[in-house]
């Protein structure tokens, strides 16, 4: 998966202009993203703060992590039978 060039800080400051008044097209042009990123980003990020996006990546690279390790012990399962 491509890495953003944006952080998640970024991310919720870029939303909160949005959120503080400034059109969607503006904001989107402004940055140099498109709306449909703009929109992916306000339905994982809406509403949250620079604390809340890092409790959710260290979530999300948790999970990714149990299920790499989940998918192991499967497959020693399955393949001991």
């Amino acid at each position: 998966m491509r890495k953003s060039k944006f952080t998640e800080e970024q991310i919720i400051a870029i939303l909160a202009e949005q959120e503080r008044g400034m059109a969607t097209e503006e904001v989107c042009r402004r940055h140099g993203v498109s709306a449909a990123t703009f929109y992916k980003w306000k339905s994982k990020y809406g509403g949250m703060d620079v604390s809340d996006a890092r409790k959710l990546k260290t979530l999300e690279a948790e999970n990714a992590r149990l299920k790499k390790l989940l998918a192991a012990i499967l497959k020693d399962l399955l393949g001991k039978n």
